[in-house]
């Protein structure tokens, strides 16, 4: 069994969730069971594959669940994208997230293809 703690992109991801977190307490609160849920549940949701992944006995499934963490991921990125465009995220800390997701994304589907070997 792996040890997702020691992933670099377990790292990043949890680290994506708790700026997720912070940021969206400040979204208005019509958007708490919208965008502002979406966003927490995809977030937390990269994190928690790639743990999933790391307890599984099997290389092919640990490659699924991270293939599953790269779409929540991308999830994630839309929902940023939405939120920028709503005006309802500073625009800053928008270009903050956005990078840092896609690097998220680059990470997660770089460690697939080293799985695929």
């Amino acid at each position: 069994m792996r040890n997702y703690k020691k992933y670099q992109v377990w790292k990043l991801a949890h680290e994506v969730t708790l700026d997720i977190y912070k940021i969206t307490k400040t979204f208005p609160k019509s958007e708490l069971y919208g965008i502002t849920s979406q966003l927490r549940r995809a977030s937390s949701s990269v994190a928690a594959n790639i743990a999933e992944g790391c307890g599984r006995e099997s290389q092919a499934e640990f490659r699924r669940f991270l293939i599953i963490a790269n779409g929540s991921a991308t999830e994630v990125e839309y929902f940023l994208i939405l939120s920028n465009d709503l005006n309802i995220i500073d625009h800053d800390q928008y270009k903050t997230l956005i990078n840092t997701v896609v690097l998220l994304n680059k990470k997660l589907n770089s460690l697939i293809t080293t799985i695929n070997g």
